[in-house]
């Protein structure tokens, strides 16, 4: 917990302790990006030949490519980060790297049915959160919300 902590402080410092709740034990088997499609046995990654990407999408960090990643999975872009019944939503960060494309993905986020976000952090935890806490110079900002019918 001390490395979480420490890390936050240095990278998301607008999320202050009492805003995040740790849900899980540290562990390198999955990222923020399988996370966010609620896979936590591989890790998604584009440029990595050894880690997972879907099928068919191109092997890209842009914003286009991880949309149609989740695209595999059921998710379809929309406009509000506000709960809706019926439906799980995740954000994509991006990090404005000057281009017109979006910038570079960086984090996805998942809302809980609390309408909180989850993340995992790196090869760290994953907390609960709001998702304006991870916003700032090391993820960037919220630049596609998507959803998906939740299954009953």
């Amino acid at each position: 917990m001390a490395r979480l902590d420490s890390w936050i402080a240095t990278y998301c410092p607008k999320l202050s302790r009492d805003q995040y709740q740790i849900t899980s034990p540290e562990t390198s088997d999955y990222n923020c990006f399988s996370w966010g499609a609620e896979e936590d046995d591989r890790w998604w990654d584009p440029t990595d030949p050894d880690q997972y990407w879907p099928d068919g999408v191109p092997k890209e960090l842009t914003l286009e490519a991880f949309i149609q990643a989740y695209q595999t999975v059921g998710y379809a872009p929309c406009n509000s980060v506000e709960l809706e019944p019926g439906f799980q939503k995740i954000a994509i960060y991006t990090k404005d790297d000057g281009q017109l494309d979006g910038g570079q993905p960086t984090h996805a986020a998942r809302q809980l049915p609390n309408g909180k976000w989850t993340s995992k952090m790196g090869d760290l935890e994953d907390i609960e959160h709001e998702l304006n806490g991870l916003r700032g110079f090391y993820y960037g900002d919220v630049a596609q919300i998507l959803k998906r019918p939740v299954s009953s």
